[in-house]
């Protein structure tokens, strides 16, 4: 894929249409800068903002992939590459998404997991200074960090495989 000849095609496109970079990112809820992006094929509009572009020019995005309007022959022979290019020229393969959204939920969720802390550490102090044997406050303890642990991984997994595959949770 020719991310030049597209970025070109897309210029193109806003100017017939009438608007400026600026009025386009407006419309589509981004900066007149990443619209510029796109332009000059510094970068891929994401697929949200290519089904955007195809409605608002009344074009497929198999032909804004191209670059270039195309009749029924080229259409068929340029969607298989396209496709595979896309998928190729993709910013982050599925790994790297997962490991983004976890470390996103754990910043976000920071202030949750440091009052988990604490209440565990007040738990066991509790428990220590009303005599408890020490090896039942470290069963207490363990159990009630794995229960935390898990609750927690729970929760972070579901926001990242909301965000990963739709339905997002949070």
């Amino acid at each position: 894929m020719d991310m030049i000849r597209m970025g070109s095609f897309l210029a193109e496109l806003r100017k017939e249409h009438g608007m400026t970079q600026a009025e386009l990112g407006e419309k589509l809820g981004v900066t007149n800068k990443t619209v510029s992006r796109w332009e000059t094929g510094s970068y891929m509009p994401p697929v949200e903002m290519l089904e955007e572009l195809s409605s608002l020019y009344g074009l497929t995005i198999n032909e804004l992939l191209s670059g270039r309007k195309l009749n029924n022959e080229e259409y068929k022979e340029m969607a298989e590459t396209n496709i595979r290019e896309t998928l190729k020229a993709s910013t982050f393969d599925l790994k790297e998404k997962q490991e983004f959204f976890k470390k996103k939920w754990r910043k976000d969720h920071l202030f949750t997991i440091v009052i988990c802390i604490i209440a565990w550490v007040v738990l066991m102090t509790a428990l220590r200074l009303q005599g408890v044997e020490i090896s039942l406050c470290g069963t207490i303890g363990g159990l009630l960090a794995v229960l935390y642990y898990v609750v927690l991984n729970n929760r972070m997994m579901a926001y990242v495989e909301g965000h990963l595959y739709g339905g997002k949770t949070e």
